[in-house]
C-alpha cells in the first residue's frame, strides 16, 4: 500500500476490509485512502500525531489528546480500523472497546505520573 490511490490494489482493499471486520465498504476504503495520503504529507506509510492534528474535527475533539496516543505511527490499515470504531456501522462491544482502551491507556499515564514524583 504506497502513496499514491493506483497503488491501491482490490487484494489491499479486501485486506483492509476485513481487519476493519467490513465496517467500510470497498469505495469508503478508497476514500480513506486518498485521504491517508493527503495526511502522510511526507509519503512515509504512516501518520503521525501532528499530521493527524492536522485535520480541525480532530484537533478539536475533547478527547483527542488521549486519541493521539493511539494514532501515532499509524499505518493505512491500522487507520482504517481505528477509524472503524468511529463508524455508524460499528457495533455496541466494538464502540466500548474502544473506550476500554482510552481508559486503560489514560489510567497507565497517571499511574506513570504518580510513579515519577
Amino acid at each position: 500500500m504506497g502513496s499514491a490511490s493506483s497503488m491501491l490494489t482490490q487484494y489491499d482493499i479486501e485486506l483492509v476490509q476485513e481487519h476493519c471486520n467490513y465496517l467500510f465498504g470497498q469505495q469508503e476504503i478508497v476514500c480513506l485512502y486518498k485521504r491517508f495520503c493527503q495526511l502522510d504529507r511526507n509519503a512515509k506509510g504512516f501518520i503521525s500525531a501532528d499530521e493527524f492534528l492536522s485535520v480541525p474535527e480532530f484537533a478539536m475533539n475533547p478527547i483527542s489528546q488521549r486519541l493521539i496516543k493511539m494514532v501515532d505511527g499509524l499505518n493505512f490499515k491500522d487507520f482504517v480500523a481505528f477509524l472503524s470504531a468511529f463508524s455508524a456501522k460499528a457495533t455496541l462491544p466494538q464502540k466500548i472497546e474502544m473506550l476500554i482502551f482510552l481508559t486503560i491507556d489514560n489510567l497507565y499515564s497517571m499511574f506513570e505520573k504518580i510513579s515519577l514524583r
